[in-house]
């Protein structure tokens, strides 16, 4: 059983400081929207995947005014002895730390050793959230749906993410070339220059194709996968009869699908890449008078199709969520089989978008899993829990305002054991505050505001895992 015991923020989104405790089963996080209850979870979300659904770079994951941003976690491994009937044979804490920076290179450690980059534990903590957005990967933009599958990708295919790096990087370059080279149309250059730029641009196209094809067959690979569970899910959450499937859709369709195939049969591999060569020469005058690149990964898209039909066209609004939700169960199957542990759920204001049916559906999944946290604005939302069903519910109201030095009587994280890596930082940061006479206000926000900097820097230098920055949660 894998579960988060123990998650602190600083400068995290709308998050100057904060720290919280879960349990295993059922947690939920109260309170009124623009809080920050989906900050909250977001930082588990890329604490897991190294990304973020809701942004597609760092910086707005980073609190205005800061250059960067801290997420530790404790994160709970308990194995059960079914032979012997004993509910854990093994309690093993796991400290995770990332640094998000707003610019340069996002770091991570693992229990205080040496500093990784972010890619090397992406992964290491199965989750799966389901969030409002959750809809968009049925009607929205390609993008969106590209952004899931490379964040499935990451997490179920090693390297996936060095790949994707690569490509980005590749597929940059290439296309800041297009545009010098479209610039220069006109202009009188010597031929050597532009015959440079021209064996340049025959190199990164080269590179171009090889790795867009190899992270093309690995996320179609990874919509296979998906498609062992997808269509089966989907019977289970529907109340008529239906069939569903994932279509991958390369931008390089014609090439890839059927150019491709019959050149496979002549040459193989080399015959493919040859081909779509080929075709980046005819579309050569378009790329360079728009400067970007026309085709490859970066513009596929992946079509979910429902009863044959493309249901971004003709699904329903109930159709477009169990469409959504059958995606995510998928995925959380995936992680299940390759992890051996049932993956962390995260239900981030779902049961408000949902009609009762649903609703129940997804909470009776919820409460098999091991744990569960779940975001919503007032109680309410909430489903009514069966009998024996209990749920850890957490006050972010109360937590806000504790955090901004306020007192209130927000949740508070269990007594610290004395072995517990964070009690000596805690100790020492409370009693700096009592000797310094810090209280609500201006003179106190700031020195807790300063005390978080400082420690910030920290995280890269000697081992830095504690409530440093969290004593005004403690006030």
């Amino acid at each position: 059983m894998i579960t988060v015991s123990r998650l602190a923020l600083d400068h995290f989104r709308s998050w100057t400081n904060c720290v919280l405790d879960f349990k295993p089963g059922v947690n939920i996080l109260e309170g009124p929207n623009g809080l920050g209850k989906t900050n909250i979870v977001e930082a588990l979300e890329v604490l897991s995947t190294g990304s973020s659904h809701r942004a597609s770079t760092s910086q707005p994951l980073v609190e205005q005014g800061f250059p960067a941003a801290a997420i530790r976690a404790n994160i709970e491994e308990l194995s059960e002895d079914f032979e012997n009937n004993t509910e854990t044979i093994d309690d093993r804490t796991t400290t995770f730390e990332l640094t998000i920076r707003v610019r340069g290179a996002n770091r991570a450690r693992v229990d205080g050793g040496p500093s990784l980059y972010m890619r090397d534990i992406v992964g290491r903590v199965p989750l799966v959230a389901f969030t409002p957005d959750d809809q968009r990967l049925v009607w929205g933009d390609p993008a969106v749906r590209r952004s899931f599958i490379d964040q499935a990708a990451s997490v179920l295919v090693r390297g996936y993410t060095d790949l994707l790096q690569r490509f980005t990087h590749i597929a940059k370059q290439r296309a800041a070339l297009l545009k010098q080279i479209g610039a220069q149309e006109g202009v009188s250059v010597s031929e050597e220059a532009r015959q440079m730029r021209m064996n340049g641009l025959e190199v990164w196209t080269a590179q171009f194709i090889e790795t867009g094809l190899e992270l093309t067959r690995q996320r179609m690979a990874v919509i296979g996968m998906l498609n062992e569970y997808f269509g089966t899910i989907v019977q289970e959450l529907s109340d008529v009869d239906q069939t569903a499937t994932l279509v991958y859709e390369p931008s390089f369709d014609e090439l890839y699908l059927t150019q491709g195939a019959e050149a496979g049969e002549q040459g193989g591999p080399e015959r493919v890449k040859a081909a779509i060569s080929e075709h980046f020469q005819r579309i050569y005058t378009g790329e360079v008078a728009r400067g970007v690149n026309l085709i490859g990964p970066q513009r596929d898209d992946v079509s979910i199709e429902l009863n044959g039909m493309p249901a971004r066209e003709y699904s329903s609004n109930g159709e477009s969520w169990t469409l959504a939700l059958a995606l995510k169960m998928a995925l959380y199957r995936l992680l299940e089989r390759k992890a051996g542990e049932r993956p962390i759920v995260v239900l981030d204001d779902v049961f408000a978008q949902l009609d009762p049916s649903r609703r129940a559906k997804i909470m009776e999944f919820a409460l098999r899993q091991d744990q569960v946290i779940i975001t919503v604005a007032a109680a309410g939302d909430v489903p009514e829990l069966p009998g024996d069903a209990h749920a850890h519910v957490i006050d972010v109201a109360a937590l806000k305002l504790q955090g901004s030095g306020g007192e209130g009587t927000a949740f508070m994280p269990e007594p610290l054991p004395a072995d517990d890596p964070f009690a000596g930082q805690l100790a020492a940061v409370q009693a700096s505050r009592r000797t310094a006479g810090m209280h609500a206000g201006s003179d106190g926000k700031h020195k807790v505001e300063q005390s978080a900097d400082q420690s910030a820097e920290q995280v890269s230098g000697e081992r830095e895992i504690g409530l440093t920055k969290h004593e005004s949660a403690h006030a």
